[in-house]
């Protein structure tokens, strides 16, 4: 697995049951349609989606997000920075969580000022912006990458109502 690979099965995940194209992939998250493939195939593989490549198989998904990713692909708060909010900073755990100690995802054009989380693709933070759910669900695992037990157990409940 690459990291940006969880990125392309959690823009899956916010489509809900609205069909998609690989090449609908790559231009919502800024990734050719070569890796786009490379990806999917890789998820098959993995268990994290079906044979058909188009079901995602949630409940693996659900636990290699819970179990995995915090060691897979872990992260630690960087310099102080402008950009796009992530973990507990963003939608929806800011609405449950206050902290002194916004993250955010590095970007130019952000919002807020914080700490740097490297996001799982360079681009990320601009697909974000394109879509509110897709948004939500990488800050959430971002909270996983970076969270005390609270903000992680916070993750984890949220993740399980969004994609099971």
């Amino acid at each position: 697995m690459r990291p940006h690979d969880v990125a392309i099965l959690l823009k899956i995940a916010s489509k809900g049951t609205l069909p998609w194209l690989m090449r609908d992939l790559s231009i919502e998250l800024f990734i050719s349609p070569g890796e786009i493939s490379e990806s999917i195939n890789r998820s098959v593989l993995a268990g994290l989606l079906a044979q058909d490549k188009k079901r995602l198989m949630k409940q693996a998904l659900l636990s290699f997000l819970e179990h995995g990713l915090p060691y897979v692909y872990p992260q630690h708060p960087g310099p102080l920075v402008r950009g796009l909010p992530t973990s507990h900073t963003a939608p929806p755990l800011n609405k449950l969580i206050v902290s002194d100690e916004p993250y955010v995802w590095p970007y130019a054009e952000g919002i807020a000022r914080g700490q740097a989380i490297e996001p799982l693709h360079p681009r990320l933070p601009e697909a974000c912006l394109k879509d509110a759910g897709f948004y939500e669900l990488m800050a959430l695992c971002d909270a996983l990458r970076v969270g005390k037990a609270r903000e992680r157990q916070l993750a984890v409940d949220l993740l399980k109502k969004r994609l099971l």
